[in-house]
């Protein structure tokens, strides 16, 4: 049983710690992709690790056979509890994992069922408002003074953007918002948003996962501010950030001047200095390996500890 609780300790600790460094990472510059890796590795680690926390619970040593060159007295910290407690952890254990699952996939469902019927809605509105733009994806161009742009998911999905940004905004920055725009539908950003408030709902006790949307929201606007700067610049992208109308996008779009925008325009100083796309995907190999193994390796760090206080 000492295995199990150490993993689950590891995972608490990491889904209680991890948001504070994770925010520390963006606001030093990196890359938001490498962020985003390193915040959604984070909670897939969480949840394996208390996934073989129950698996170890169940199996007939608990795991020990991992521990067997250890000193002989770690045995008895090994399976310190009765035969009954340990069962009765076990099913316990599978039962609270199993109900969390269910509670997964149910919310997950509605969440998706509900935000696809909106936004079936303000697409047929919009398509008969809209002038259509042929393209991959398509864009619709409301006939409104406000410059305002934002993006909805679909088969396909569509750029909704208004005519106020081609008289209000130069050519380049208007270029900087449609980039930014198709970003996020090739991104499948939306439903990385999506995926974090049913997240969050499920565990919204645990800071990693009460923290998941707002963070997820703000790096993908900060990964669609990268695609964009990459094409039209820092410059044209940081004044199209301070032109657009931040308001009248709906709620299930994501729109260019909504989220984080403070934050957006001081990532943007320093935009130009990101690496390139091999050093970028390698280092998101590096954050989400190494986000992946924390819990189990804080887990075995506390049971060495443990060795080396007990058995000293």
């Amino acid at each position: 049983m000492t295995v199990a609780v150490a993993l689950l300790l590891g995972a608490g600790l990491v889904a209680w710690l991890a948001p504070v460094h994770l925010k520390r990472l963006t606001a030093s510059g990196s890359h938001p992709r490498v962020v985003l890796v390193a915040w959604l590795s984070s909670i897939a680690s969480v949840v394996t690790t208390s996934g073989l926390a129950v698996t170890a619970l169940l199996t007939p040593d608990h795991g020990a056979h991992a521990f067997a060159n250890f000193p002989q007295c770690f045995d008895t910290l090994l399976h310190g509890s009765p035969p009954q407690v340990e069962a009765l952890s076990g099913v316990v254990g599978v039962l609270l994992l199993a109900g969390l699952l269910v509670r997964l996939a149910v919310m997950g469902t509605r969440t998706v069922r509900r935000r696809a019927r909106a936004r079936a809605e303000h697409l047929a509105v919009l398509r008969l408002a809209a002038r259509q733009e042929p393209g991959s994806p398509a864009t619709l161009w409301l006939d409104h003074e406000e410059p305002l742009a934002f993006s909805l998911p679909g088969c396909p999905g569509v750029v909704v953007a208004t005519e106020g940004l081609t008289r209000k905004l130069a050519g380049d920055q208007v270029d900087a918002v449609l980039v930014h725009e198709r970003a996020h539908l090739r991104g499948r950003h939306h439903l990385l948003v999506t995926a974090a408030d049913t997240l969050s709902a499920m565990l919204p006790f645990l800071p990693l996962f009460r923290q998941t949307p707002t963070a997820v929201r703000e790096l993908v606007e900060l990964a669609a501010d990268a695609v964009a700067v990459r094409v039209c610049g820092a410059a044209s992208v940081r004044a199209a950030l301070t032109a657009v109308t931040s308001g009248g996008a709906p709620g299930s779009a994501l729109a260019m001047s909504r989220d984080a925008v403070e934050a957006r325009l001081a990532h943007l100083r320093h935009a130009d200095q990101h690496a390139g796309r091999a050093r970028t995907a390698v280092s998101c190999g590096v954050a989400g390996l190494t986000t992946m193994v924390l819990p189990p390796f804080v887990a075995v760090s506390g049971l060495l500890a443990l060795v080396t206080v007990s058995c000293a």
